[in-house]
């Protein structure tokens, strides 16, 4: 996360640390960035090994960087302790699973009391990690689960399951066969979150704070105002092209609003944008970021691994999907400037393309590697690897060739001072680079690992079943009632948790019940609890990303959260638009996808000219009440109810744009 390409934001480094501290952190981050190239790139790890250091790694870096409330500079006696007891749990959790593996896989079931003392150890320091880490909501719905888990006639704590509705009544659970599922299996701590989490998203975010660090964001943002700046509402539209960009990379909403906010924002404003319009603006665009490939944060990297699909697969039928909601995105944009008599910015205080691209097009190069080596099916683990690699020997080449090259020419004396120096620069760049994507990847690395233990649990219980019967009889076997009451639980849960986190709880428990109950395809399951999972970005009364664009645009926080969820409503109508159109995302004829794909756009252009009331000109009411019904027919899977929908949506828009030719 940076405010500009050469100055990362570093998570954590604000609280008061002592420099004994502040050396640990980075020194603990390195050693975690260098494991995991290792690991990745030259000598791959089993699933314990690697899953345990990572998580061990992980939480010290999180009870380093994130002290008790309280702790002064040099930490106070009893917070010190506190933390420093932590931080040997930390230690204990990953180091015993490493020591001691061959021997706890010998006796798997039948588990000693040291094993399931180190479980219950290493379970309550994963849930203060992540208290510390993501926050309150995560740690407690960990516990609740837990809790859930032995509650019931034979569980630990049978009195519990007396409140229980019948439902959710199961037989309970002793500690030891509950920590055995969680510490000692591979469905809890360690499970599939967690094994994401430590190789695919690792790799990806480092690769994510080396563009970052090297300067790739504020060329994407160049980019982006140079092809946009001039026209109409441009800063905004340049908001939402730089996002796109910039989100796949840096992987989360909120560090992409703080990231290109602070360039986009101010011009909007500057333009004639309210406040709470550029602070919405920004944050929708900043959460599309999230589901547009090549990277779509961690999402991608967890659909393959929960839907056994290749990544690339999950790539490709993303892209429409993607380009559909930031086509609404910018549309919406365009509207309103038109509506506010907007002009774009002069071309004297525009970056030129020919500038931007001579600056920085080796930036263009990692992700040319990235997309290549996809394609040819290798790992994404080792793809990150390579393309980390070839970000680095892009910025050795471009100081060599600045230093045999540009500096003589343009009269810059290079010394053997001045090289040591330059070089100095950069390996402190280099150990930066280490130091930030370890620390972003925190966050993401203990909500995973949360998620492993509610994950176990529902396995454990049957949960999954449960809530997939619950979901047949409040929606009456109704498609539709069955993805709004997705939706409302992914917006309660987003309050809480981070989207990964989100995503992977709602699958878990609501995916059988699309596939098995309502017979939509596993793939588009997953897309569509994946999309209604960012919601809480953007949806009030928690819309952290609209938050955090509203803190930029000093505009008030609710307002900004309801501009957010206005321009980010393609968040909501492009899923609904895969389940009844899977031709979309499965595939089919050239005609039925270009067919499905038209109808698409346009409803969605409808849908968008609806909203504001205009397009060409001003709409009228009654032409605007036509066309919900005429939108809500190119979602109706059959064939006679699309074009009638298509042509009244037509004729509409059609009209409209005849009238703005009279006027």
């Amino acid at each position: 996360m940076s405010d500009s390409g050469n100055s990362p934001i570093i998570p954590g480094s604000q609280a008061n640390h002592s420099r004994p501290v502040l050396w640990l952190i980075t020194l603990v981050a390195v050693g975690l960035s260098l494991f995991q190239l290792y690991s990745a790139g030259i000598q791959p790890l089993g699933l314990f090994y690697q899953r345990s250091i990572h998580l061990m790694l992980i939480m010290m870096l999180a009870f380093l960087m994130f002290p008790l409330p309280g702790a002064k500079h040099d930490r106070g006696p009893i917070t010190g302790l506190f933390d420093t007891l932590f931080l040997l749990g930390a230690l204990v959790t990953g180091g015993y699973l490493v020591l001691f593996l061959d021997e706890i896989i010998n006796r798997a079931g039948f588990w000693s009391q040291t094993d399931i003392v180190i479980g219950c150890i290493a379970t309550v320091t994963v849930l203060e990690a992540a208290r510390r880490a993501v926050g309150l909501g995560m740690t407690l719905i960990g516990v609740v689960a837990i809790l859930y888990a032995l509650a019931g006639p034979r569980g630990e704590l049978p009195w519990l399951g007396q409140f229980l509705p019948g439902i959710l009544e199961h037989r309970g659970y002793n500690l030891d066969r509950l920590v055995g599922q969680l510490y000692l299996g591979q469905e809890g701590i360690f499970g599939l979150p967690m094994g994401v989490a430590a190789t695919y998203i690792f790799i990806f975010v480092l690769f994510g704070a080396f563009l970052e660090i090297t300067g790739a964001g504020k060329f994407f943002i160049d980019l982006a105002y140079a092809a946009t700046g001039r026209q109409r509402g441009g800063p905004a539209k340049a908001a939402v092209i730089a996002s796109a960009g910039m989100g796949s990379i840096s992987g989360s909403a909120i560090a992409n609003v703080v990231t290109t906010g602070a360039f986009t924002i101010p011009l909007m404003k500057r333009l004639g944008y309210k406040p709470h319009q550029a602070g919405g603006i920004e944050a929708a665009a900043s959460t599309g970021g999230q589901i547009m490939p090549p990277l779509m944060g961690a999402g991608a990297f967890l659909i393959a691994e929960y839907t056994r699909m290749p990544y690339l697969e999950v790539v490709k039928v993303s892209i429409l999907p993607a380009i559909m909601y930031f086509a609404t995105v910018y549309l919406l944009v365009h509207i309103i400037a038109l509506k506010q008599g907007m002009q774009g910015l002069a071309r004297s205080e525009l970056p030129q393309i020919r500038d931007v691209m001579g600056a920085g097009w080796h930036f263009l190069l990692p992700l040319a590697v990235l997309i290549w080596l996809l394609v040819m099916n290798m790992s994404p683990m080792r793809v990150g690897y390579y393309a980390i690699l070839t970000i680095l020997a892009v910025a050795v080449l471009r100081f060599a060739v600045w230093f045999l090259f540009v500096a003589p020419r343009e009269g810059q004396k290079v010394t053997a001072e001045t090289l040591v120096e330059a070089l100095k620069a950069g390996l402190i760049k280099l150990v930066g680079g280490l130091e930030l994507g370890a620390r972003n990847a925190v966050a993401v690395s203990m909500a995973c690992a949360v998620a492993g233990i509610i994950v176990g649990v529902v396995g454990l219980t049957g949960l999954g079943l449960k809530f997939s019967s619950m979901m047949m009889a409040f929606s009456g076997g109704n498609l539709l009632l069955a993805l709004v009451m997705v939706l409302l639980a992914s917006l309660v849960l987003g309050m809480g948790l981070p989207v990964t986190a989100s995503y992977i709880v709602l699958i878990v428990l609501v995916g059988p019940a699309l596939t098995a109950e309502f017979g939509v395809p596993l793939l588009i399951a997953h897309l569509v609890v994946f999309w209604y999972s960012q919601d809480s970005n953007v949806t009030p009364p928690i819309a952290l990303a609209g938050f955090a664009g509203a803190a930029i645009a000093g505009a008030k926080p609710m307002d900004t959260g309801f501009q957010a969820w206005k321009f980010a409503k393609g968040l909501y109508l492009i899923p609904l638009f895969m389940v009844y159109n899977p031709e979309i995302i499965m595939g089919g004829s050239v005609p039925v996808l270009v067919w499905t794909a038209f109808i698409g756009f346009l409803a969605l252009a409808a849908f968008a000219a609806s909203l504001e009331g205009f397009l060409f000109t001003w709409m009228s009411w009654p032409v605007r009440v036509v066309l919900l019904p005429a939108i809500a027919a190119a979602f109706y899977p059959d064939l006679m109810v699309e074009v009638a929908g298509v042509v009244v949506m037509v004729l509409a828009l059609a009209g409209n744009w005849l009238a703005s030719r009279r006027e």
